[in-house]
């Protein structure tokens, strides 16, 4: 939020003075995401030749005159139902809905923006994740834990922004058409106590039910296996919808998209053999009942 400061001779704004810097938009701060101000600049747009001010759409979507000039100003991102609303009530015929997603995806860090626009699209995706359950996987709960775990610390809108970006990725699971999604999970990741007792039984009935779905695999690698080819660490093999295969992988907020046909190959080959050196589907749900039952 910017800062309020005091203007003329030492005097404060008045009430009116506010709402009229409210709706004539203010400035926006230097780093924030052009989508959310490319989203803002549409939204005014629609609203002004609805003939309607910031207060009226506010009113008429559930939202306050300053959640409206936040949005438009760029400040804040656009929630689905916002978007929604102010969509059907300004008859944009779809052109904010259609902007959704890149709000959204700006909500994401910096470094994992550009595999996103990647993901979003892929014809299948395995994944090797040993130390966290898999974003794409995460419970709402789960995915706040992490992030409020973050260091340096992030503020509680930031952890906000990143919960929702996550969850907005989690629609690959049952887009059409279906992608073909395998993950491995370590087990330390699924015995890491990241959340209370809780948020963790919530987190493995959430695996169990995403595994149960005809196009995701779900598979544990046990920690008492010993040596295998994912010691290297995470990583992601992707086949985009132009059949081009990529991989991915990400270490302390660095990230990389691999396009080298032979390191990419590497990492193919890789999980392969991690796959049959993990439990099968129908062991690892075993696996994660008896880890739910235990707590």
């Amino acid at each position: 939020m910017k800062d309020v400061r005091n203007t003329g001779k030492g005097r404060t704004p008045t009430r009116a003075a506010g709402k009229k810097k409210a709706e004539a938009g203010g400035g926006n701060g230097p780093d924030l995401p052009g989508a959310w101000t490319a989203y803002g600049v549409l939204l005014q747009h629609f609203r002004r030749l609805a003939g309607l001010s910031q207060k009226d759409l506010g009113e008429a979507i559930g939202y306050s005159l300053e959640q409206v000039a936040s949005v438009e100003q760029g400040r804040r991102p656009a929630k689905e139902a916002f978007t929604t609303a102010a969509d059907r009530v300004l008859e944009a015929r779809g052109a904010l809905v259609a902007l959704q997603p890149e709000v959204d995806r700006a909500k994401l860090p910096p470094f994992f923006r550009n595999f996103a626009l990647i993901e979003a699209d892929v014809v299948s995706r395995f994944s090797y994740d040993p130390l966290l359950v898999p974003g794409l996987l995460q419970t709402e709960a789960y995915a706040r834990a992490v992030f409020a775990g973050h260091c340096p610390p992030p503020s509680q809108e930031e952890v906000d922004q990143l919960t929702e970006a996550r969850l907005a990725r989690q629609k690959l699971l049952a887009r059409v058409p279906l992608a073909e999604l395998s993950f491995i999970v370590g087990e330390e990741a699924l015995r890491n106590p990241v959340a209370e007792p809780q948020v963790m039984r919530g987190q493995w009935q959430r695996l169990l039910e995403v595994g149960r779905l005809r196009n995701v695999e779900v598979q544990v690698m046990p920690a008492a296996l010993g040596f295998h080819s994912g010691l290297n660490g995470p990583f992601v093999v992707v086949e985009t919808d132009k059949h081009q295969h990529l991989g991915y992988v990400e270490s302390q907020e660095v990230s990389c998209v691999v396009r080298d046909a032979a390191e990419v190959s590497a990492f193919g080959m890789r999980y392969g053999k991690l796959r049959t050196q993990a439990l099968n589907c129908v062991e690892s749900a075993r696996f994660i009942e008896r880890l739910a039952g235990e707590t």
